[in-house]
């Protein structure tokens, strides 16, 4: 008899036999497993997580007690342990459950979470407001290690460690990247130290030894760094939390036996955990990398299907760069904790010297280029468009301001798919544009791309590169390398009654949009622009000489997007023009097929034809 269908909500949970536990934690793997083998997810951390995730509700009294995810690609297990395991097959598909955890989907989702890093804030904020309202529920917040290489964690530590308040830090270390030390005498260790006689005799000898003036203040910081000997959680002490571990986080009975004595430990408390991403999938726990965010795959083979033939735009980026590499060794290349989604694994094992991993901090990726570029170099980083939100400062401050030629490949821009809001690139364009110094540009297709990369280098000045996730158009890649002539766009086809400038990858579905308006007896032009910034200007000047009707398309918020860009520029010269801007408007775009929402939002082939159909103009 199945365990997991018992199991509706964490009241039901708590009422299973404690030696059921390790057979729910299998059930749970295979749904998890089967699930995202056919709607694509994040795996890897999904599978390794589901001890520690089971565990809490089984200890903790959730929903009253909050749990907040870092990253939340982890919290598979949570949303089948919370009245979400009926609908858990639609994740990740149009009006499904969302890949990441969603306030408004569930009152166990504490706190929505899809860029790493923020756990911690978001827990003591929450925290502190329940000491203000005088409640006394307790609050947890689960981070994976990677997101321990972010500045932001380290700044909300330290606050906690002033503020003093009470919080659990779960530290879900998958062996990528801090201690693997984990075993029994880890396990002893933490044990002896969680029990309320050691930390009651640990508080009496520090109160103690505080008594003595500067002499015992010294020797309680000696006794307490002593204590740190034994653990790698040195540098958590130091910042104001009881550090206890590592212990292992695929043990279901361990875990419950350490949560339940921190229950009673006050203050802000670390408990790292080791945990094997992939836990229970063998082709998971092989590659953990390749199985940390997936697309739909055979379960027996763990093979990826359904892959197009086209080049992706991410590949030939990543070829033309080691090509550009391969001629000018000052190209050096930076990612945050992401060289095989941006594609700089290959230049990462060709030119290992010049490859800079910095892990989840963009900001400090983005000065670190800069430095890198005052000091002679030609940098590139590499990030996808939704996380460079998080260096805009440093983009506008440290290096356009200084006018330093960095060039940023910005991966994943527009319309993502099934990764949802959290993950859409639709606002790079928006929040680049008003930046002075800076060159944007979006290419048309990978062909084109790989030309744009060429130009970047060339230009010798902040660049920015924006282009979609997954394939080509496509369109053979030229073997020769040419820069472009920047601020240029190029007539595709021209037409007499309305003129489409489409910008990026929007520029194949607005030559199919032309050619199905032609069959309706609508004579449409189509001009690549190629540049945001700067704007060609003169090409909309040839164009109006056409045709007074001009339609912008742009995979991009429309507010501060593309089309405003033209919009201003008609306003502030007095052009006499009709202009219809295609993009997307004033809201987060839900999670779903790419194909289903560029229909959706209005700038797909058939939509841009519709659209153009239906304009009036009075």
């Amino acid at each position: 008899m199945k365990v997991l269908p018992s199991v509706k909500n964490p009241q039901d949970l708590r009422l299973i036999k404690k030696e059921l536990l390790p057979t729910l934690c299998e059930e749970l793997r295979h749904v998890i497993i089967e699930t995202a083998s056919k709607n694509g997810g994040h795996l890897g951390s999904s599978l390794g997580a589901v001890e520690i995730i089971t565990a809490l509700h089984y200890v903790y009294n959730t929903p009253e007690d909050k749990i907040v995810f870092d990253t939340g690609h982890q919290a598979y297990a949570h949303k089948l342990l919370t009245g979400r395991q009926k609908e858990f097959h639609t994740i990740r598909t149009k009006g499904g459950l969302s890949g990441f955890p969603k306030r408004s989907e569930s009152e166990y989702d504490a706190f929505g979470a899809g860029h790493a890093s923020t756990a911690v804030s978001a827990a003591l904020g929450l925290a502190i407001a329940r000491d203000q309202q005088h409640q006394n529920h307790r609050v947890i917040a689960v981070v994976g290690d990677g997101c321990l290489t972010g500045g932001m964690a380290y700044e909300a530590m330290q606050n906690a460690g002033l503020l003093r308040t009470d919080m659990l830090v779960i530290l879900n270390d998958n062996q990528m990247f801090i201690s693997q030390r984990v075993g029994a005498l880890g396990t002893a260790l933490t044990k002896l130290l969680t029990t309320k006689y050691v930390q009651l005799a640990e508080e009496k000898a520090t109160n103690f030894l505080k008594r003595f003036d500067e002499l015992g203040n010294n020797a309680a910081k000696l006794a307490k760094r002593a204590r740190s000997i034994l653990f790698p959680g040195t540098l958590f002490e130091e910042m104001g939390f009881r550090y206890f571990g590592p212990v292992d986080g695929n043990d279901i009975n361990a875990l419950l036996e350490v949560l339940e004595t921190l229950k009673s430990v006050k203050g802000p408390v670390m408990l790292h955990v080791v945990t094997k991403k992939g836990k229970g999938y063998e082709p998971a726990e092989k590659n953990p990398t390749k199985f940390h965010g997936v697309g739909i795959f055979d379960v027996d083979t763990g093979d990826s299907l359904g892959k197009s033939g086209a080049v992706t735009f991410t590949k030939a980026f990543s070829q033309a760069l080691v090509k550009l590499a391969e001629e000018d060794e000052k190209i050096c290349a930076i990612t945050a904790a992401m060289p095989e989604g941006t594609g700089l694994d290959a230049f990462r094992d060709k030119f290992p010297a010049r490859y800079f991993d910095v892990g989840i901090a963009e900001e400090h990726a983005a000065t670190f280029a800069a430095g890198l570029a005052a000091g002679g170099q030609k940098p590139l980083v590499a990030l996808y468009s939704t996380f460079a939100q998080r260096c805009y400062d440093q983009i506008l401050h440290d290096i356009c301001l200084q006018k330093l030629p960095v060039v940023f490949a910005l991966d994943r821009a527009g319309l993502v798919g099934e990764d949802g809001p959290t993950h859409h690139g639709v606002f790079d364009i928006s929040f680049l544009r008003s930046i002075p110094n800076l060159t944007l540009a979006a290419p048309a297709d990978e062909n084109e791309l790989q030309h744009m990369l060429k130009t970047a280098f060339a230009a010798n000045a902040p660049f920015v590169l924006r282009y979609p996730r997954g394939a080509g158009f496509g369109v053979p890649l030229d073997k020769e390398l040419k820069p472009l002539d920047i601020g240029k766009g190029v007539w595709l086809t021209k037409g007499k009654d309305v003129t489409i400038l489409a910008i990026g990858n929007r520029v194949h579905p607005a030559l199919k949009a032309a050619e199905m308006l032609r069959d309706k007896g609508v004579d449409a032009g189509v001009i690549n622009m190629r540049f945001i910034k700067p704007l060609d200007t003169k090409m909309i000047d040839e164009a109006l000489k056409r045709t007074p009707k001009l339609v912008t398309v742009e995979d991009n918020m429309l507010a501060g997007g593309f089309g405003s860009a033209v919009a201003e520029y008609l306003t502030d010269h007095n052009k006499e023009a009709y202009l219809l801007r295609l993009g997307i408007g004033d809201e987060f775009t839900p999670h779903a097929k790419s194909s289903i929402l560029y229909d959706q939002v209005g700038i797909s082939e058939s939509a841009i034809v519709k659209h153009i159909l239906q304009w009036k103009i009075k």
